[in-house]
């Protein structure tokens, strides 16, 4: 019978052997109280439902108009994208660097990976690289700033409004879904019982 791995509290370190295949619904560090492992109902299913959706809303978000302005007579159609080329060709490359990483590269990377990780997993099956390619997703999740970028639209679209009619296109409610979807993926994700799966730990 393998010996239980050792496994410490990211609170006070004190060291605890935890059963992954434990039927408990959580565990708690005796000394701190911390919660050491919480386990989720349904956590593949539920996290592959919102990441696929996440996907779709991507491509929605990613592919149609985000805001549209009137003034003048004149109508402006803006998208995910433009902003970034407005600052590249006003010569602020980093920061039309960052933009794009944050709120375009980072969270396609992040959905494609859990897809990549957790369909095979539903299958039975354990994807080429597993182990690097989880411990990216989560790298990549302090990175999708994708709530920091709305809110920046919304007060921006308050102060325009004075100036112009601003209509919202169907790929800004796309991204506002999709900020949910996302959070909702990490919500349900149970990373113990994808390292259970495969025999690893993080």
């Amino acid at each position: 019978m393998a010996e239980i791995p050792l496994r410490a509290c990211h609170e006070c370190d004190l060291l605890y052997r935890i059963d992954l295949k434990s039927t408990a619904r959580a565990a708690k560090c005796g000394r701190c109280g911390a919660v050491l492992l919480r386990r989720r109902r349904d956590s593949l299913d539920k996290t592959l439902a919102f990441t696929l959706a996440g996907l779709i809303l991507f491509a929605v978000a990613n592919s149609f108009a985000f805001l549209e302005f009137e003034m003048q007579g004149q109508i402006t159609q803006t998208t995910l994208i433009t902003g970034i080329r407005a600052l590249y060709a006003q010569g602020m490359w980093v920061l039309a660097l960052l933009v794009f990483l944050t709120i375009i590269l980072a969270p396609l990377l992040q959905l494609l990976g859990l897809i990549y990780v957790l369909l095979p997993l539903k299958l039975q099956r354990i994807p080429w690289k597993l182990p690097q390619v989880f411990r990216l997703v989560h790298a990549l999740q302090p990175w999708a700033m994708m709530e920091v970028f709305m809110l920046g639209i919304l007060v921006s679209v308050v102060k325009l409004g004075e100036m112009a009619i601003i209509v919202p296109g169907i790929a800004l409610w796309s991204y506002g879904i999709l900020i949910l979807a996302l959070a909702g993926s990490v919500a349900s994700l149970d990373s113990d019982l994808v390292w259970e799966k495969v025999g690893l730990r993080s």
